[in-house]
């Protein structure tokens, strides 16, 4: 059983109740469990994060061990055939927060994997598939029944079915290069994902290699190039890209009058070049 249905009942609950409003009462709490509480086990992927993940750079980076991670094959294979087993209708009655942590987790875990299964040692993700198909747009990734790619789950289940409308997944998803956000060494869950998500954000905001402000200009990853609609949707009250970054004026070294002007408009932004040489030790 992959989704766990949490409902907390006490033991002076079952005393103080007669045997009918118990089971009334146990009734709801399911129901109530069902509807909020539900959730899906990702221990496995977490110890494999946990063994075969390391900090670099003073914590605002990550390496990944993908020597370790291919002796762990069998539990990141086994973490993704659990995924595989989840029907839609099951990951649609998930709540938003718990089906956004599986949909970065999958993207992840199937990254991870389609590194370690490579016949011989790659030095960037881009090395993998052809010219006419890059690693990305393999259908190779086994949800709902059918295979995926990585760009589907990414840009049609993350960014573009509507639901999530969060900015933040970009500091969060990897995909396994030294310019990506760091692969984080523990699995994102429900329970702690906007903490997650916030932590994520400030640490590759932070991360002087890949975002700085040089006196005039503010420098940052080619991330925010890409995909600069979703930091100018709203999220936060944040219409522009300058008012998402301002946000963040101290990971930024930002004083307070800057970001006022960076908010403004006023502040001109550089993208930097984006190093796609694999993350690995």
């Amino acid at each position: 059983m992959f989704i766990q249905f949490a409902p907390r009942i006490s033991g002076l609950t079952r005393r103080a109740l007669p045997p009918l409003a118990l089971a009334i009462f146990l009734i709801f709490a399911v129901m109530r469990g069902s509807a909020q509480e539900a959730s899906f086990d990702h221990s496995g992927w977490d110890g494999v994060l946990k063994a075969n993940v390391v900090s670099a750079d003073g914590g605002a980076a990550t390496r990944v061990d993908y020597a370790g991670m291919a002796k762990a094959q069998p539990a990141l294979d086994a973490y993704l055939a659990g995924i595989a087993e989840l029907s839609r209708a099951e990951f649609d009655a998930l709540p938003l927060n718990e089906q956004l942590a599986l949909l970065i987790n999958l993207y992840n875990a199937a990254t991870v994997a389609l590194i370690v299964e490579q016949p011989v040692d790659i030095d960037s993700i881009r090395d993998i598939g052809s010219f006419f198909t890059s690693a990305w747009e393999i259908a190779r990734v086994d949800l709902f029944g059918e295979l995926v790619t990585l760009d589907h789950i990414e840009h049609e289940l993350i960014r573009g079915s509507g639901r999530y409308q969060e900015p933040r997944i970009h500091f969060a998803v990897n995909c396994a290069a030294i310019g990506c956000p760091a692969l984080r060494a523990e699995a994102y869950t429900g329970a702690r994902l906007e903490q997650q998500l916030d932590d994520a954000t400030r640490r590759f905001l932070a991360d002087r290699s890949r975002n700085s402000f040089d006196g005039r200009r503010l420098r940052l990853s080619s991330i925010f190039k890409w995909y600069r609609e979703d930091f100018e949707s709203g999220w936060g009250g944040s219409d522009s890209l300058g008012q998402f970054a301002a946000r963040y004026a101290a990971e930024l070294g930002l004083s307070e009058a800057q970001a006022r002007t960076l908010a403004a408009g006023e502040m001109g932004i550089r993208f930097l070049s984006y190093d796609w040489s694999l993350n690995g030790l």
